[in-house]
């Protein structure tokens, strides 16, 4: 073994000893305590750190490797676009969208049948707006789900609307941490930089416009075996308004900007601006909404937005350590050594493969927290995928689309089902729905499994790096 080599007591299994802590903390606290807190997580990152560097056999160059991995190039990106994106993604909660689109189903006049794809749709603008898939359920359940018990709609189609809608805003938000994550985490090979996240969002369009109408037509379908009344419930739509709805016009200019510009700062900064300029305008926010101190607290969206994310960014800070010390002791590097040697990372399919299997198993064993599983597997899926040449823009959305998939949704072990079954509760029409009742109704990352099984086989969608970084649809 190379002298510069972390080693540790014990031998080189030891190494292992950071992440299975940290994958046990996991569990505990998302399976097991149903405690959804990225500060919890973190705490186990850094607590795994703290007892994995007592077998290491040089206890400075165990934290020097876990600080080489903390200050990388990726690790520092990801950490700075998550505080600027959490002040746009405060800023869109604060402004109330919701009720919006509570009021504009009423306008419609949609009933039972057609609200639970009009949920499926508005909630992915949400969560596409917010950048926040478990953040959009706790906010979307107790306002779209309330009012479409109500009025009779089917409780686990309409759960499960909310669900992948969440999931689907997620996958396609440019500001979501786990775009963020996934794009940071994929460098490009001929010129130094990481892949921006416009592009990466633009070229995953192509598979969620596959996704999201079959699985609208699959609500649709649910819905209506279920419905039961002819109105939206006036409880809920008596206090909506459609103000909040003019707030998608800095959203959609900020979106637009993300994807044409590839700078995901000029565009957040257009959005703030822009969102801000249009909140004070209709009243829905005041001065003291944007920044401002209450009781001798800082408060305003901007302060929140950046202490919202404090708690993923101390994830990414502990995952980066961990991976750190486990590049240090060679182990990144044997994965990919083993992974690239096998039969099956031979040719871009199968290191596609090789990819949306490797990521799909770490998010099954970090109970469905896709972002803390890419943070894990990105490296391994970066220098998989670049050793045949595979754009990062393509390397990132196979990881992205598989971790958001059937991986994150497995009824025994998903974060995201425990949440929807916790929020189904407390309603008289309705008994609480089990994970295993929301499995089969959470549509969009069923599907979208599907498509990327499809675009993997079949190569639709796959690009390789030119000799600019500009993506070509053959190998160079």
């Amino acid at each position: 073994m190379n002298q510069s080599t972390l080693q540790f007591r014990g031998g080189i299994a030891m190494a292992f000893v950071p992440p299975a802590i940290f994958l046990l903390c996991t569990i505990l606290y998302f399976v097991v305590f149903k405690a959804f807190d990225m500060s919890a997580l973190a705490m186990g990152g850094f607590v795994s750190l703290l007892i994995g560097a007592l077998f290491a056999r040089d206890y400075t160059r165990f934290w020097n490797s876990a600080m080489e991995g903390i200050g990388s190039e990726t690790s520092v990106a990801i950490v700075v676009i998550l505080f600027i994106v959490g002040m746009i993604s405060a800023l869109i909660k604060a402004t109330g969208v919701a009720t919006g689109f509570v009021w504009l189903a009423q306008e419609i006049g949609l009933d039972a049948g057609y609200y639970t794809v009009f949920v499926f749709a508005a909630v992915g603008v949400i969560a596409m707006a917010t950048g926040s898939s478990i953040g959009t359920m706790f906010t979307a359940f107790p306002i779209f789900y309330a009012a479409g018990i109500e009025i009779g709609a089917a409780p686990a189609p309409l759960a499960g609307a909310i669900l992948s809608a969440a999931i689907m805003g997620d996958n396609l938000a440019p500001i979501s941490d786990t775009t963020i994550i996934s794009s940071s985490s994929q460098r490009f090979r001929n010129r130094n930089a990481v892949a921006d996240v416009g592009g990466v969002v633009r070229h995953r369009l192509r598979y969620a416009i596959v996704a999201a109408p079959i699985s609208a037509i699959l609500f649709f379908l649910a819905g209506r075996s279920g419905a039961a009344a002819p109105a939206v419930a006036s409880d809920y739509a008596a206090s909506a308004s459609p103000l909040p709805l003019l707030m998608l016009i800095p959203v959609a200019v900020m979106l637009f900007i993300a994807m044409w510009t590839r700078n995901i700062f000029l565009a957040v900064t257009v959005g703030l601006v822009l969102g801000s300029a249009t909140g004070l305008a209709t009243g829905l926010l005041s001065v003291s909404d944007i920044a401002g101190v209450i009781d001798g607290s800082p408060a305003g969206f901007l302060y929140d937005g950046v202490n919202g994310m404090l708690g993923t960014v101390a994830l990414v800070i502990s995952v980066f350590g961990i991976m750190g010390v486990l590049r240090g002791a060679g182990i990144l590097e044997m994965i990919v050594k083993t992974l690239t040697e096998s039969r099956m990372s031979a040719s871009p399919r199968g290191a596609e493969l090789a990819i949306g299997l490797g990521i799909s198993a770490t998010t099954v064993l970090f109970g469905g927290v896709n972002s803390a599983a890419m943070l894990t597997f990105g490296s391994i899926t970066d220098e998989l995928g670049a050793r045949l040449g595979i754009h990062p823009y393509r390397r990132a959305n196979v990881m992205d689309c598989f971790a958001l998939g059937l991986a994150s949704v497995v009824p025994v072990l998903s974060a995201y089902l425990f949440i929807g079954a916790l929020l189904t509760s407390g309603y008289e029409n309705a008994p609480a729905l089990t994970t295993f009742a929301l499995f089969p109704v959470t549509f969009y990352p069923l599907v979208l499994t599907g498509v990327m099984i499809v675009s993997v086989l079949t190569g639709w969608g796959r690009v390789f790096e030119g000799p600019d970084g500009e993506p070509t649809p053959t190998k160079p």
